[in-house]
């Protein structure tokens, strides 16, 4: 999957096919979606998470609470380790959420509390920088956006010391390439460093893994998006 470029965009097609065909299987919600105006696509998805951060239940029954460590953690254990960022890397730091039972009295008393936000969120491969770049949009479901202060400020506690580094580095708004609106983006001026070793070590010991769902485990979780491990298990048993 390799082009002239260390990942071309048909490696991040091939990357975003296998994917979406996983979620597909798992009914997680991504899909692949072109524009009229031209050839380019991107990988979507769109969920409900409420105000707190705890993912809306499409059966009102239950909540799921984020977990997560430290962005600082995660890119030393993936760069200086030249680890695989595969099922083993991501059972240790175990993004996915766990599902705590609430009782429907219980969840009724959660909405009535909280605001629900709609997010929107697109894969895009950027030429510039040779790597995917994750948009993404919220606004509340009476239709009134977030601001950047708002998306700021809603970063988990345990990724808020990087963010406060640089913010404007870190999260921005920009308009998107495809739809040209505006929309919040993670930059992606350090994604290449701290994957590189990934898939370089994943192709040295000839072990598969998917770039895309590597890489959106790490970033995902920073803005509320985080990935089942069974996206890693799809992918070492992929070839």
């Amino acid at each position: 999957m390799e082009e002239d470029g260390f990942f071309g965009e048909k490696a991040f097609q091939h990357y975003c096919a296998e994917f979406i065909k996983h979620s597909q299987q798992i009914g997680d919600g991504w899909e692949w979606r072109t524009s009229e105006d031209c050839s380019d696509g991107y990988m979507c998805k769109t969920h409900f998470q409420i105000k707190n951060g705890t993912v809306v239940s499409h059966q009102g029954t239950s909540a799921r609470v984020q977990m997560c460590l430290p962005m600082e953690t995660i890119l030393h254990f993936s760069v200086m380790s030249k680890a695989v960022v595969d099922h083993d890397l991501l059972e240790a730091f175990s993004f996915e959420a766990l599902e705590l039972p609430l009782d429907d009295s219980e969840a009724t008393e959660t909405a009535a509390a909280t605001e629900v936000i709609k997010y929107e969120y697109h894969v895009l491969y950027s030429c510039s920088y040779q790597v995917p770049v994750l948009y993404f949009r919220a606004s509340f479901l009476d239709g009134r956006p977030l601001s950047l202060k708002d998306i700021w400020e809603g970063v988990h506690e345990c990724y808020q010391p990087r963010l406060q580094q640089g913010p404007w580095d870190t999260i921005t708004q920009q308009e998107h390439p495809i739809l040209g609106q505006p929309f919040f983006v993670l930059h992606p001026c350090k994604t290449d460093e701290f994957l590189t070793p990934v898939l370089k070590n994943s192709q040295k010991i000839n072990r598969p893994v998917n770039y895309v769902a590597s890489w959106l485990s790490i970033v995902g979780p920073v803005v509320g998006l985080n990935l089942p491990l069974s996206y890693a298990r799809a992918a070492s048993q992929d070839e």
